[in-house]
């Protein structure tokens, strides 16, 4: 059996990526903090849909939570490997820097920077062990041009591009693959706060995009069609750029 891990998969993108992953033949391990019914109900349309999955919640900003979670993981099937890595997990907490409390600085950085890096290396060293692996992260894109209102999200998205490029040249060797996609405005609890009717005029598009357009994208690069792509950033924007 292959497995896939989504980190945050219970919901917005990562329900869709979940969805994507299970449709390819993965066993989709769906990870989330605190949403026990999202994720369970995002298991459910897995199964449903005639897909297999399990849950797998941990805190990925919790770096003693993250080791023994996975290594537990790891450890319970010798033989087991997660193929496909998509650290998807984040959250917002907007603000301008002059106002902006060293608390939502430093969770979104741990959220977001911190959980892609505990996660990454815990499941790598198998990965490498294996000859073979899939790294897709999740950024924005803030993290390409700057957001006001967003230095602490914008800071953590690019950490992860620069991170990603780096850690593409590696591994390439290992045949294992890091890739970002870099959704703009995507319709998502995560935009619930945003006017569409406001912000359509400056996307080309005139609309918001869908989870599953994202999900699109990272099925590819979970795919053996990318084989031969990595340390790339694939824009997911509808047109929309600095």
């Amino acid at each position: 059996m292959k497995y896939a891990l989504v980190t945050g998969g219970s919901r917005g993108i990562g329900k869709a990526v979940s969805l994507e992953l299970s449709k390819l033949g993965y066993h989709v391990l769906i990870n989330y903090q605190s949403n026990k019914e999202a994720a369970e109900a995002t298991l459910s349309e897995i199964e449903s849909a005639g897909g297999s999955g399990s849950l797998l919640p941990f805190d990925v900003a919790n770096k003693a939570e993250v080791q023994q979670k996975l290594d537990a993981w790891l450890e319970a099937e010798p033989g087991r490997c997660v193929e496909v890595l998509v650290n998807n997990a984040g959250i917002r907490k907007d603000n301008l820097m002059v106002w902006m409390e060293d608390a939502d600085w430093e969770s979104i950085l741990d959220i977001h920077l911190g959980g892609f890096f505990y996660v990454t290396r815990t499941l790598l060293k198998s990965m490498v062990k294996n000859k073979f692996g899939r790294i897709i992260n999740v950024v924005s894109l803030s993290g390409l041009k700057g957001v006001a209102g967003q230095t602490n999200y914008s800071a953590a998205k690019a950490g992860i591009i620069g991170a990603s490029k780096a850690l593409a040249q590696e591994i390439a060797r290992k045949n294992i693959t890091v890739n970002c996609v870099a959704p703009g405005f995507i319709a998502t609890d995560m935009t619930s706060d945003l006017s569409e009717a406001e912000l359509k005029g400056a996307i080309p598009m005139r609309r918001f995009g869908k989870p599953e357009e994202v999900a699109s994208v990272v099925g590819f690069l979970a795919g053996p069609g990318s084989s031969y792509i990595t340390g790339e950033v694939i824009s997911i924007n509808g047109g929309l750029y600095s």
